[in-house]
């Protein structure tokens, strides 16, 4: 297949309009990973997820005169979109299953970093990494959206505060409270789970 000329994305969107499946697979694809990454992990379900992401370039597709280049990149305002939905799927669904610790979504977010744990510790040392790394993402899940939503964007996807203010349109100051805030309950509930073997060693 042909790759598409390197255009702007205001043009590779009215190619994709028009029926042009070549724009609008390079616009999926530039797009695609970190829309779902950030639902899965928000959500805690990449069945939800995967719907998001779709439902995400369907909006696109739809109304495609909604996006203006003028205020914006592309990403942040699919990223919008995005954030829409998984709020709207918080608010149906606030106690979503937790990521089971095989599944392919969990495998391929945090396989690399896994399979380099695995090479580096023992057997029994790796295991107790990867329950704590499960139970790290659970509490994730469990925190309020605002506070989990900086976690994820701060944390798992590296974004700067400046990045992750701009794309949830808030002062500085208030990720950094918010991303505070969280580190504080997430040091909470795992000091809770580390108790948890103490106590019963202690009995």
């Amino acid at each position: 297949m042909p790759k598409t000329p390197h255009v702007g994305e205001d043009e590779l969107l009215r190619r994709a309009v028009r029926g042009d499946e070549d724009a609008f697979l390079e616009i999926y694809r530039a797009h695609q990973a970190s829309l779902y990454r950030y639902a899965v992990r928000m959500s805690g379900s990449p069945w939800a997820a995967e719907e998001i992401v779709q439902e995400v370039f369907l909006t696109l597709l739809r109304a495609p005169s909604k996006f203006d280049s003028a205020r914006g990149l592309l990403g942040a305002y699919l990223f919008g979109i995005a954030r829409n939905r998984v709020l709207k799927h918080l608010e149906r669904a606030p106690r979503e299953v937790p990521l089971e610790p095989d599944s392919e979504a969990n495998a391929e977010v945090h396989g690399s970093q896994a399979d380099k744990l695995a090479h580096m510790q023992t057997p029994a040392a790796w295991a107790e990494r990867s329950q704590l790394t499960e139970h790290v993402h659970e509490a994730v899940l469990r925190l309020p959206p605002d506070f989990r939503e900086a976690v994820v964007l701060c944390e798992l996807e590296e974004l700067s505060y400046k990045e992750a203010a701009r794309l949830l349109d808030c002062p500085i100051g208030t990720i950094r409270s918010r991303l505070h805030r969280a580190r504080a309950l997430l040091l909470a509930k795992l000091e809770m789970w580390r108790s948890v073997p103490r106590r019963a060693t202690a009995r």
